[in-house]
């Protein structure tokens, strides 16, 4: 798997694209593919249907000269809206915007005289200092460890 990350990850940022997540499903037939712009002039210059097709096409080509490498559908698309955070770039890209994040271990606490033990968070996303995600969330601003973060999605709001 790490394998065909990185093969990828390196034909994506040749075309100019950051490969953002991989999924492979169905037993590795179905992989679906998650590209983002490598260099946004905004945070709403976003990937359309030409850029997902020059991808799907180069992968294609790529992929069936791999032959180690078994599939039979390959998706390409944009993240999303509520696309996926992974890399400490992405939480400096978003910041200012809403987002869930989820840890693997549970932050535990003080709030006032009442312990608090918490593994979901939804705020803003404030910046990263030191390895060290700074969200807040209700007025309460909270240090993350990157490390600790196991799932996190922007999570815009309506």
């Amino acid at each position: 798997m790490q394998d065909l990350h990185t093969l990828i990850n390196t034909s994506v940022n040749q075309l100019g694209y950051d490969l953002v997540d991989l999924e492979v499903s169905n037993r590795g037939k179905l992989l679906r593919v998650f590209i983002d712009k490598l260099t946004p002039a905004d945070i709403k210059d976003t990937v359309n249907i030409d850029d997902c097709v020059l991808v799907s096409n180069q992968l294609g080509n790529l992929l069936s000269v791999e032959h180690e490498i078994d599939y039979d559908r390959l998706e390409v698309s944009s993240p999303g809206m509520d696309r996926v955070l992974k890399q400490e770039k992405d939480f400096i890209r978003f910041t200012g915007e809403r987002a869930t994040v989820k840890l693997r271990v549970p932050l535990t606490g003080l709030q006032g005289e009442k312990q608090v033990v918490k593994k979901n968070f939804v705020g803003i996303l404030s910046g990263v200092e030191a390895g060290n995600l700074t969200l807040v969330c209700d007025d309460i601003t909270y240090k993350l460890a990157l490390t600790n973060i196991d799932k996190a999605r922007l999570n815009p709001a309506f």
